[in-house]
C-alpha cells in the first residue's frame, strides 16, 4: 500500500515539476518577445504605432502567464498538503538539490526520493 502511494505521489510530482518548468519557460520566452518588439521597431526606424497592438497583447499574455504561475504554485501547496495527508510527509521528490524557499521558510532539501518514516498512522 505504501509503495502504491509513493508511486502515485512520485508520478504526480514529476508532472507538477514539468508544468512548473513549462510555465516558467513560457514566461521567459514571452518576456523576450515583449522586449524584442519595441527594440526591433526602433532598429527598423518605424513609427511607435507599428506593432503597438502586438506589444499590448504580448503584455496581456505576460499577465495571464503570471496568473498561471500563481495557480501552479497554489497547486504545489495543495499537493504538499495531500502528500502529508497520504502519510508521506517525510518523502522528498525532486533532483536531490537544495531549493531556496520563501523568506519565511529558508531552503528545503529536495532529496531524489527518500523516505524517513511512514507517518500514516502517526498522531
Amino acid at each position: 500500500m505504501l509503495k502504491q502511494r509513493r508511486l502515485a505521489a512520485e508520478t504526480v510530482a514529476e508532472a507538477l515539476f514539468a508544468a512548473e518548468r513549462a510555465i516558467d519557460a513560457a514566461i521567459a520566452s514571452t518576456a523576450a518577445l515583449a522586449g524584442l518588439i519595441p527594440e526591433q521597431r526602433q532598429q527598423a526606424n518605424l513609427s511607435a504605432m507599428i506593432g503597438q497592438e502586438a506589444l499590448m497583447t504580448t503584455i496581456q499574455t505576460m499577465g495571464a502567464l503570471g496568473a498561471a504561475r500563481e495557480g501552479i504554485v497554489t497547486t504545489h501547496r495543495h499537493l504538499t498538503t495531500a502528500q502529508r495527508d497520504m502519510g508521506l510527509s517525510a518523502v522528498s521528490f525532486g533532483d536531490g538539490g537544495y531549493k531556496q524557499g520563501p523568506e519565511d521558510k529558508p531552503g528545503v532539501p529536495t532529496g531524489v526520493f527518500t523516505l524517513a518514516a511512514d507517518n500514516r498512522n502517526a498522531a
